[in-house]
């Protein structure tokens, strides 16, 4: 009769330790859900004439919700050289997993194609280290149209781009540009497409982006 005691006792310890562990298991990856670092996004902006040609952030920054990053300013025209450009994100908790984010940068309608160097779409690199993907050119001025920028955002219903795009004078050098505190937002199925063509014109464009899960 000890022995049977004994042996359902520890049937019953044993038991309570299971539940125990994975409760504590349970616990520890609600925990680790809950204290996810956010992704950032990054964006790399360089002279490479006259640098009062590519105002703002330059050099490379980076950006986690619910911040924007710091504006960039495009003011290309006749003077010597351009700006590149190029955007990564940083992901170290791997919470983007199956969304693919890409830009896409092209010459506009009938426009002069030398304005907009290393044409073509390239994913933003979702990786946990802080990298970014190729370099686009911009170097507008008098020459015929411009260069569009296109946000894409696919995979995941619930991450969102928003692109804050702005005019700091004469607006028709920012094509789809909104009032400095209004977004576009893309997100899976609807992409945003910005237009830059500055030139000797007065003023510049200006640009800042926000990486969100919603």
């Amino acid at each position: 009769m000890r022995n049977s005691r004994l042996r359902a006792l520890s049937g019953v310890l044993a038991a309570g330790a299971l539940i125990a562990g994975l409760s504590g298991t349970a616990a520890q990856a609600s925990e680790s859900t809950a204290t996810a670092v956010p992704a950032e996004i990054g964006i790399r902006f360089n002279p490479d004439g006259d640098a009062g040609q590519c105002g703002g952030l330059a050099g490379q920054q980076w950006a986690k919700d619910p911040d924007f990053t710091k504006a960039i300013r495009f003011d290309t025209d006749s003077r010597s050289g351009g700006c590149q450009l190029s955007f990564g994100i940083f992901d170290p908790d791997n919470t983007l997993r199956g969304v693919s984010i890409s830009y896409g940068f092209q010459v506009t309608s009938n426009g002069d194609a030398g304005q907009c160097g290393n044409p073509g779409t390239f994913q933003m690199p979702i990786q946990r280290f802080r990298t970014f993907g190729p370099q686009i050119r911009v170097d507008t001025d008098g020459r015929s149209g411009g260069c569009n920028l296109t946000f894409t955002v696919s995979g995941r219903s619930d991450v969102i781009l928003e692109v804050r795009y702005f005019a700091d004078g004469d607006g028709s050098q920012c094509g789809n540009a909104l009032p400095s505190n209004q977004n576009h937002t893309a997100f899976e199925g609807t992409p945003v497409t910005i237009g830059i063509d500055t030139d000797g014109r007065s003023g510049g464009c200006q640009m800042q982006l926000h990486l969100q899960k919603v």
